[in-house]
């Protein structure tokens, strides 16, 4: 990352940036996806396609397919709903920094 007094970096260096940063959000939707469907697969038995099907729309902020049967899923799929819902939020600001930094540094660069 520049510092103030330096100058703005290449286009180069900025897209290789937000690679980097897309990368690190990648990594993250794997772990949230990975524990998603861990959890259905734990607490409610559904087989793997299953599970990850359920997984992948609470964390795409869709919503589960299958009725939950039993408590602990139904617990699972309500603190995965809550946690998915923040998890989104976090990821969008996380995509936008490269781009937010870029620009105030533009605003503070000397001429």
């Amino acid at each position: 990352m520049e510092k103030r007094g330096q100058k703005i970096q290449t286009r180069m260096q900025f897209a290789r940036r937000i690679g980097s940063w897309f990368l690190l959000t990648l990594f993250l939707f794997a772990i949230s996806l990975g524990f998603g469907i861990w959890g259905y697969v734990y607490f409610e038995h559904l087989p793997l396609v299953d599970a990850t099907l359920n997984a992948s729309m609470i964390l795409g902020g869709m919503g589960p397919v299958d009725a939950m049967k039993t408590n602990g899923g139904k617990l699972f799929a309500s603190f995965y709903a809550l946690y998915s819902g923040l998890f989104l939020v976090i990821v969008g600001g996380l995509l936008l920094v490269p781009i937010f930094h870029r620009v105030l540094h533009v605003f503070h660069q000397e001429d």
